[in-house]
């Protein structure tokens, strides 16, 4: 008897043994192994208000990711960021650069970013994540997804919170568009062509601006002599200020016309740069809560935003860049997992075509509450497909309630 008590004892300590050796070993192959990803920047140039929060934010995501949650599946995230100063050639010299050095995939924050690598990155297969998108980046799918709703998406869904909420009148509302002169502006021009005349929306007016734009006072007094119900803004913060402040001297405030703005320049920089007065009462849509809501995973970006970058606080560019890193995390966690650290380390077309169908065509993830959930369908490279409706009150984006579909 007590030999066989020995027996089962020994069997025991050998199993424990080697399952602490697993551990080891676990711990050993992870140990000092990297999975490198890309981002396309606009931290300087005249972007820079939007590319400063938001590379701030990828940094600190990083950091928690790696350092609280010990990377993905024991693999540290390297980052490999570049300021692309929103000009095209820099861009394409960037993601050429991705090609070549072993990233796995790339983020780019602007539409316009990603209209211009996306014919390098297609071309070579490297999957990317577009922060703020135009549908034009996935149609047709290829090697290019959107991280959130698009341009054209926030027009279809301010558009009717506006008939359903706002509109008091008689037959149909009269629209005018501000659009930026590139994938910001033309992804709502070709959302409202397609889509207005059977929501009953009149298209009035149809303005384009450059980014650089110090004044808009001729476009405006174009859409004012057209006599709009409402104005929808689809630019970035420095130009929409720009248009606001012009519009209120125009007499077209929120008082005698309703503005709405798509996601790309409704943030705090937007307040700071025109002023609470110019823009209280200005609706927008955006694609992340607010640094008001009490999402599960806000608490963490607070701290991180505290204690790293204290200036950015209330930036909404900093939270879809917080979860960018966040849904490339996951990603790179679900390549891994199905594909093995040696199939990735390669850097190299297997490597992108792993993360493409093992880490972005398997996604199913919530992204912490933060923005709406992530999920691939075959044949649409929109990763998601809700937003929220806000206005400004008293100098506060406030949210006008819940996530709504933006399709």
């Amino acid at each position: 008897m007590k030999k066989k008590y020995s027996v089962i004892i020994l069997v025991i300590s050998l199993i424990s043994i080697l399952a602490l050796m697993a551990g080891c070993s676990s711990t050993s192959n992870t140990k000092g192994k990297e999975l490198k990803m890309g981002a396309i920047m606009p931290v300087t140039g005249p972007a820079a208000e939007k590319g400063k929060p938001g590379i701030d934010a990828l940094l600190d995501v990083t950091e928690y990711i790696n350092k609280e949650l010990n990377g993905v599946g024991g693999y540290q995230i390297k980052l490999d960021w570049k300021d692309s100063q929103y000009n095209a050639a820099t861009v394409n010299t960037i993601v050429t650069d991705f090609t070549n050095s072993g990233v796995l995939m790339f983020a780019a924050m602007s539409s316009f970013e990603m209209t211009n690598a996306m014919g390098i990155a297609n071309k070579a297969g490297l999957p990317g994540l577009a922060v703020f998108t135009s549908p034009n980046l996935y149609n047709p799918p290829q090697h290019i997804y959107g991280q959130m709703p698009d341009y054209g998406d926030d027009w279809v869904a301010f558009s009717n919170y506006y008939l359903q909420n706002i509109w008091k009148g008689t037959g149909k509302p009269k629209m005018a568009l501000e659009l930026l002169n590139n994938t910001t502006g033309s992804s709502v021009k070709d959302a409202a062509n397609a889509k207005a005349a059977a929501m009953g929306i009149d298209l009035v007016d149809i303005e384009e601006h450059a980014a650089t734009t110090i004044s808009e006072n001729d476009s405006l007094t174009r859409i004012k002599a057209a006599n709009p119900d409402v104005i929808f803004i689809s630019s970035t913060p420095q130009p929409t200020s720009v248009i606001l402040k012009n519009a209120k001297d125009l007499g077209l405030t929120p008082g005698t016309v309703t503005i709405g703005l798509a996601h790309a320049s409704f943030t705090k920089a937007l307040i700071d740069l025109a002023g609470k007065d110019v823009v209280e009462g200005v609706y927008g849509v955006y694609p992340t809560v607010t640094w008001d809501d009490s999402a599960p995973g806000i608490a963490k970006a607070k701290e991180y935003l505290t204690k790293n970058h204290p200036g950015d606080a209330g930036n909404m560019d900093y939270l879809s860049l917080w979860c960018t890193g966040l849904v490339s995390a996951e990603i790179l966690k679900n390549a891994v997992q199905s594909s093995g650290y040696d199939t990735l380390a390669k850097g190299d077309a297997a490597a992108w075509k792993a993360v493409e169908l093992n880490g972005f065509q398997k996604l199913n993830y919530d992204v912490v509450g933060i923005q709406g959930k992530v999920s691939y369908a075959v044949g649409d490279n929109r990763l998601a497909s809700t937003v929220k409706i806000y206005t400004v009150k008293s100098g506060t984006i406030t949210s006008l309630g819940d996530w709504i579909t933006a399709r």
